[in-house]
């Protein structure tokens, strides 16, 4: 059963958006995305000019942007990154605006980051840092918000 937008204050702002990675509040968020792709393959049909495509597979890949106020990233990726050995994580996602509908939480597991600033900054500019991510596990829904 669909629910009807009565007011522009149900529309749900990432300014409630909350991470967890591995258990541990990152309260330097600023923003997350995670999202799943299809992999699909070509298949040409007889009769059709057009080519169609199968799906074979799925890959998931996400970035958080952080403010840089500490060295979080350097000391969870950085002493494995040059090693070789590829860690992983997981993340638990909560968007929960008081004017919405309800919360929404995400937990997304087998995340491996891509790789590791070391060191990015300009002059009058405030310090950020993104890290880009894969995950191969399906998304499991802590809690949904109703359609």
């Amino acid at each position: 059963m669909s629910r009807k937008i009565d007011s522009a204050k149900r529309v749900i702002s990432g300014t409630w958006g909350e991470i967890w990675l591995d258990g541990e509040y990152v309260a330097e968020i600023f923003k997350f995305q995670a999202k799943l792709s299809y992999n699909k393959e070509d298949v040409p049909m007889v009769g059709k000019m057009g080519v169609d495509t199968k799906v074979v597979s799925y890959k998931g890949t996400g970035s958080l942007g952080m403010h840089k106020v500490n060295s979080r990233m350097a000391v969870i990726i950085g002493k494995y990154i040059t090693n070789g050995k590829d860690m992983r994580y997981t993340a638990v996602s909560k968007l929960d605006d008081p004017d919405s509908y309800g919360c929404e939480r995400v937990s997304i597991s087998n995340l491996s980051f891509d790789d590791l600033t070391v060191a990015d900054w300009e002059a009058a500019k405030k310090g950020a840092i993104e890290c880009p991510f894969t995950f191969a596990d399906e998304p499991q829904w802590l809690d949904m918000i109703e359609a």
